[in-house]
């Protein structure tokens, strides 16, 4: 009955004429750029969010395009700038140096990404609506910038839609070159105050600090881990131990931060004093 109600994505033309392509290139430089990008995206699949942020190293992210409209409230994006975006595959992705080029979050995200916490809360997700389950599906263009970090562009669906086909992919994959070019040409004089050496000492500070006072170093990097998606098996490879004693070491985490559940854990993190200001 739920697949019924689905509107149907509106077919689209296989590739947008040379003068929608000409006009985004004459908005290069200008604030119209971003809306004449997703007017040109538009014109081969249709979504409804979209946002660039720009990731540097042991910086918080840059906002360069806010495509979410009424969906996102100001506090939601405040809470992600001001360190939930710690939490986003895509800002992973991006400051680990994953293959640019259009991807799906599905691809990036750890293995129980979707059953996480941060992705369902409207509070310091941004791309979550307030009624939960709202999004269907994230992808995004990373584009490496000239300044050295990367910009994530990503496109979204809300409920009543169907996530992307393969087919839509590969038209949005056709217009990747563009993209590149363009996003690297309109943030070209986009600098980072920090040194790229940073990345091992600030990119993490936030978890490097949380709770230092009360959890030992394994125990924050398993808390990392817990609260970026991965299973107790997916936590238990990058470790090199074995899924019992990662259960231990929640058990033992819970215990000394007087919680008992991952939505505590998570409620705990996002009310810490985050290490990394926003720009």
């Amino acid at each position: 009955m739920a697949e019924a109600q689905q509107r149907p994505v509106v077919s689209a033309p296989a590739a947008p004429d040379l003068g929608t392509i000409a006009a985004v290139v004459g908005q290069i430089g200008t604030p119209a750029l971003p809306l004449a990008l997703d007017g040109l995206l538009r014109t081969v699949t249709a979504f409804d969010l979209s946002v660039i942020f720009g990731y540097p190293y042991g910086e918080g992210p840059r906002l360069l395009h806010d495509g979410y409209g009424a969906h996102a409230t100001r506090a939601a994006l405040d809470a992600y700038l001001r360190g939930a975006y710690l939490l986003d595959p895509f800002y992973t992705a991006s400051v680990q140096g994953h293959p640019p080029g259009l991807w799906r979050m599905s691809e990036l995200a750890p293995d129980h990404f979707f059953q996480s916490d941060f992705y369902g809360a409207s509070d310091v997700h941004p791309c979550i609506s307030l009624e939960p389950g709202s999004l269907v599906e994230e992808i995004g263009f990373l584009v490496p910038l000239p300044c050295g970090f990367t910009a994530a562009y990503s496109l979204m669906r809300k409920t009543g839609r169907s996530a992307f086909s393969e087919s839509e992919m590969d038209r949005l994959r056709a217009l990747e070159p563009i993209v590149r070019e363009v996003v690297r040409s309109q943030w070209r004089q986009l600098d980072s105050a920090a040194p790229a050496a940073a990345l091992d000492g600030a990119l993490e500070a936030a978890f490097t600090r949380f709770a230092q006072d009360d959890l030992t170093y394994q125990q924050r990097r398993i808390v990392q881990l817990i609260l970026r998606g991965h299973s107790t098996l997916s936590i238990s490879t990058i470790i090199g131990t074995t899924e019992g004693t990662v259960k231990i070491h929640r058990k033992n985490i819970y215990r000394r931060l007087g919680i008992s559940s991952q939505s505590e854990l998570f409620g705990r993190f996002i009310k810490s004093p985050f290490a990394i200001d926003p720009m």
